[in-house]
């Protein structure tokens, strides 16, 4: 694997993989059910935070504690990105203060990739504009082979705002990777053919704007919120609940081993109900939450390992 960790288009099916066989590993640290690991002592992180997130960020500052690092949060409102300085130059600064990784989070997309072209470091990837968001990818594709065994053959509705939604993209990506059936559902103004070619599997990928005509037919079903702070609240005319929410009539319709996930923020009461945000075990919501610890675990190993393997072998 590359020393930084951008994206999941482009990652093999055994890179895949590996980082799962770890994250899983690391479940039990995440759940505080062994102790932690040392792995990452003496090394500090930074977490570039350009922004708004709580999981994401809280996720990985706790995956750093639960590996034995040290970690410091830098938000857009307290760095001199106020004052002009690029998101290059001060991820530049950052790392001649001697810190081993960044972890970047910036509305600019492929801005994690232009940091990581400029800086030695390990660069991963929190979410980058509509790009990716490839660490949640991961944790996603943990959360559902929990949840419903392979994902070959399996089919994965994944509702809402797909245009905006880096979740998607790099849903799509590890989905596809691993030959699972992608329904992405949502009103016109957020869909478009492109979306199933993203993957490079178009015959995996089909679009819907019915969500109440494949139920049915679901394995899980992954929601979206409407994502206005990229202005998309308004390319979307009518009752979105009425038409995309997950209600409790609709959630009686999945079969029954079918699994609910959101990424979150949750919008309760607009693309999901209270009742089955709540309604565990289907609802996979916060496991998610969990899985995202013992996911970033693995891919700050992973890169900080082999960014260690590197060094000894140039020295």
């Amino acid at each position: 694997m590359a020393k930084d960790f951008l994206q999941i288009e482009g990652l093999s099916r055994d890179d895949l993989e590996r980082l799962l066989s770890e994250a899983s590993r690391n479940l039990p640290i995440a759940e505080q059910k062994v102790a932690r690991k040392e792995s990452l002592t003496g090394r500090v992180v930074a977490n570039m935070f350009f922004e708004d997130s709580t999981r994401t960020r809280c996720s990985f500052e706790t995956a750093v504690h639960r590996l034995g690092g040290e970690v410091f949060n830098l938000s857009e409102s307290g760095s001199s990105t106020r004052k002009g300085e690029t998101l290059v130059d001060t991820a530049l600064n950052v790392e001649a203060m001697g810190v081993s990784a960044i972890v970047v989070r910036t509305s600019v997309s492929g801005g994690a990739a232009l940091v990581a072209r400029r800086v030695r470091c390990p660069v991963i990837n929190a979410g980058d504009g509509r790009h990716e968001h490839p660490t949640q990818g991961l944790l996603d594709l943990l959360t559902l082979r929990e949840g419903i065994g392979r994902l070959e053959g399996r089919t994965i509705a994944i509702v809402g705002d797909i245009a905006n939604s880096r979740v998607a993209r790099s849903a799509i990506h590890g989905l596809s990777t691993f030959e699972a059936r992608i329904r992405l559902v949502g009103p016109p103004t957020l869909l478009g053919r492109s979306y199933c070619d993203l993957s490079g599997r178009p015959d995996l990928v089909t679009i819907h704007h019915d969500l109440d005509a494949i139920l049915h037919d679901l394995d899980a079903i992954m929601m979206l919120r409407i994502q206005n702070e990229r202005e998309a609240g308004g390319a979307v005319a009518g009752d979105y609940r009425e038409m995309y929410g997950l209600t409790p009539a609709r959630a009686a319709r999945l079969p029954s081993h079918a699994i609910v996930l959101h990424p979150g923020p949750v919008n309760r009461g607009v693309e999901i109900d209270d009742t089955v945000a709540d309604d565990l075990p289907r609802s996979r919501i916060l496991r998610q939450v969990t899985q995202g610890v013992a996911a970033r675990m693995a891919v700050l190993e992973r890169v900080l390992m082999d960014a260690g393997t590197s060094a000894t072998l140039a020295a």
